[in-house]
């Protein structure tokens, strides 16, 4: 079984030659089908954390290891081509590229893993089926909604079949129906694909059927043992 684990993880960033402490000695193990919840203040490095588990940033100190193997000790290349076929990403904001059609922004991650085919293209066609947003395959991304525009960020990021799923804020930019929509879509898919989930969230909703939630705060990570709603 796939599995990243974060040891000893600390990030600073320097302000008017000031050092910043984001992270501090975090340590987090994550298996697959895991869902795994950090909420926290805004700022208080939610982001920052997925980005240096994801391997799109590099720690201060610390070590990530996916499958007993170190990102830190990786070349540029091993690293993305870890990331484009083990992770998927969904941010805030969907990132969709404008001039391309919906399903042409689907399939990029995997032309760019020069795995298209017959077989993808009908995955595409699922999974905008699933998603609801079949109909709109060929439309530009200025034409849909932002829940339409989600949801077609969501498929980008299945499409080569991801063991983990890296989620900051998915769902902040949408209203309460359409947040509710994606994050039943997201545990539904979690679900019947086996997938790991790492939410940076918000919405105590969202992520209170979780495994494990974090909070992560003064730069340290701790567990949360009682109900968030409590």
């Amino acid at each position: 079984m796939n599995k990243i684990e974060c040891t000893n993880l600390s990030k600073s960033f320097f302000l008017n030659n000031e050092e910043l402490n984001v992270l501090n000695e975090i340590n987090l193990s994550i298996e697959e089908s895991n869902l795994i919840g950090i909420t926290g203040k805004s700022g208080a490095g939610k982001s920052t954390l997925l980005h240096l588990i994801a391997g799109l940033d590099k720690p201060s100190s610390g070590d990530i290891t996916f499958n007993n193997n170190s990102i830190l000790s990786m070349t540029s290349n091993e690293i993305s081509k870890l990331r484009l076929i083990n992770f998927g990403f969904v941010y805030q904001f969907h990132h969709l590229l404008e001039d391309l059609t919906i399903e042409e922004n689907i399939l990029i991650p995997s032309i760019l893993k020069n795995a298209f085919n017959n077989k993808v293209k009908n995955k595409s066609i699922d999974l905008m089926k699933k998603l609801d947003i079949y109909d709109r395959k060929d439309s530009l991304p200025w034409k849909l909604s932002g829940g339409e525009k989600q949801r077609a960020a969501i498929a980008r990021a299945l499409i080569n079949n991801p063991k983990f799923l890296f989620l900051d804020e998915p769902t902040g930019n949408l209203d309460k129906e359409n947040a509710s929509i994606i994050q039943n879509l997201l545990l539904d898919l979690s679900t019947t694909k086996g997938i790991s989930l790492i939410a940076a969230s918000h919405d105590n909703e969202f992520i209170k059927s979780f495994n494990s939630i974090y909070s992560l705060n003064d730069s340290k990570l701790v567990e949360i043992k009682s109900d968030l709603n409590e």
